[in-house]
């Protein structure tokens, strides 16, 4: 089947083709892509105690802004940081109500996938 698509006011052309289930998958591997689990972040902050919330960095990055203290409350979706990545500024936010235990980064400085930003208890 084939159908008009409009993105961002571009018009495209796709052909779309109705598949159906097969029972003998194992032979057609071609026909089929292979899904590999994919893993939480590993916290890499281990001063976290039982009661603390570890917020790690969804991407690497620059910290440029620390919008928060040690000891403030926050409210969940308030924003923690200012997170740089290939030229775009992202937010950080809380993920629930909380105080501000440690801040374990500084403005300036570059962060990877996984790496503790803030502990929240």
């Amino acid at each position: 089947m084939k159908y008009n698509v409009t993105v961002n006011g571009k018009k495209f052309e796709v052909e779309v083709e109705k598949v159906t289930e097969s029972k003998d998958r194992a032979k057609s591997p071609t026909k089929y892509a292979a899904v590999a689990p994919v893993e939480p972040a590993k916290t890499s902050y281990s001063a976290a105690s039982s009661d603390e919330e570890t917020v790690n960095s969804p991407m690497p990055g620059t910290i440029t802004s620390i919008k928060v203290t040690e000891g403030q409350k926050v409210q969940k979706g308030q924003v923690l940081f200012i997170l740089e990545a290939m030229k775009m500024e992202n937010e950080i936010i809380a993920p629930r109500d909380a105080v501000v235990s440690k801040i374990v980064v500084t403005s300036g400085k570059p962060v990877k996938t996984g790496d503790a930003l803030i502990l929240l208890k």
